[in-house]
């Protein structure tokens, strides 16, 4: 074989190989929302806003709640924050996980909380307006994220606007 035929041949098998890449890799997602029907944890609230929050008056706390909405049980396998100013706790059926914060400030330890279809959980959120100092001031936007196999995280947004 001459190497016009040799290039001929290897571009033929490489992009034979990304069609069957990319066709395999658009049917993932397809698979996953089907999951997903399944067990379906969503916040009845999925945003709440402090309003102003002074620095001098310290930490302010939002409870959210949680639902699996789906006909399956629905797990969190573990939840953290977007921020070191941040922490979150789960509660349910009485035991409580936490509190966790940003990865590589607080622990985020693994907690595989089955949810089950029509339960509900509650997630504390406590901010700190102080956590970035005297520079922190101004309007913040912060997320908790609980962490499940069937998808993506679920979010839960608060934002606050902080004084000295």
């Amino acid at each position: 074989m001459n190497s016009k035929m040799i290039i001929n041949v290897a571009a033929i098998a490489v992009i034979a190989g990304a069609l069957i890449w990319f066709a395999r890799s658009g049917a993932a997602p397809e698979e996953k929302q089907t999951i997903d029907a399944k067990g379906v944890l969503t916040a009845l609230e999925n945003s709440y806003d402090f309003g102003t929050v002074s620095m001098a008056k310290g930490k302010v706390t939002h409870e959210f709640k949680v639902k699996n909405n789906g006909s399956e049980s629905a797990k969190i396998v573990k939840f953290y924050t977007s921020c070191m100013c941040t922490e979150a706790k789960v509660m349910h059926n009485g035991k409580t996980f936490g509190p966790v914060g940003m990865p590589g400030h607080l622990p985020v330890p693994t907690i595989n909380e089955v949810i089950e279809a029509g339960e509900e959980a509650t997630v504390e959120v406590t901010f700190d307006p102080a956590a970035h100092g005297p520079a922190g001031v101004g309007k913040i936007s912060r997320i908790v994220y609980l962490d499940n196999p069937n998808g993506r995280p679920l979010e839960l947004n608060f934002t606050a606007t902080v004084t000295p």
